[in-house]
């Protein structure tokens, strides 16, 4: 467990950060903007459990604290790890959310159009959400090409994507409620 006695290090003062193998790195580093990508996600969940009822929220709880495991996956590269055992995301986690999307989308009518974010409160966080965490994979995908990286972590980032999305459906009103995309309605 981490014990953070002090918030401030002043460590940071000249642009850059320590990884969790203790390598410093730039703040802009990709690796950092990926996982500070994955920590604004986390964020938009934060919000979207303002509006949760109790079966999303535990849900979202789930999926909060595996953004800290995807955090610290990230935050120890694949290469020079030290002799402490990195946290890693696993293929069970992955698992969790396939089984949970499966779980809703038969609650679910197919789609027939697009859905626009919107709908409910909720939705639109969830949606938010969505889109940020297909930041973080763009952006992880993109790191990958660059150094070694823990597949399990760009599986949980696309699934993820897809559970946030059936997740807004759900709370449109099992997807009465979402907002469809009527093409070339406006021209």
């Amino acid at each position: 467990m981490v014990t953070l006695s002090k918030i401030y290090t002043k460590t940071g003062d000249q642009g850059e950060t320590s990884l969790g193998s203790g390598l410093r790195v730039k703040k802009f580093s990709l690796r950092v903007n990926v996982y500070g990508t994955v920590d604004e996600a986390n964020a938009i969940i934060g919000i979207a459990r303002l509006d949760a009822d109790n079966e999303t929220d535990s849900m979202l709880s789930r999926i909060q604290n595996d953004l800290f495991d995807v955090g610290a996956d990230l935050c120890r590269p694949e290469e020079g790890v030290s002799e402490a055992t990195p946290l890693r995301v696993t293929e069970t986690q992955v698992a969790r959310l396939e089984t949970e999307i499966d779980a809703m989308n038969t609650k679910l009518e197919p789609l027939k159009s697009f859905v626009l974010p919107g709908g409910s409160p909720i939705s639109s966080y969830l949606h938010l959400g969505r889109t940020i965490v297909r930041r973080c994979e763009r952006l992880l995908t993109k790191l990958a090409e660059e150094e070694k990286i823990n597949i399990q972590v760009v599986k949980y980032l696309n699934r993820l994507s897809d559970h946030l999305f059936v997740l807004a459906r759900i709370n449109n009103n099992n997807g009465i409620d979402d907002v469809l995309w009527s093409p070339g309605k406006n021209r």
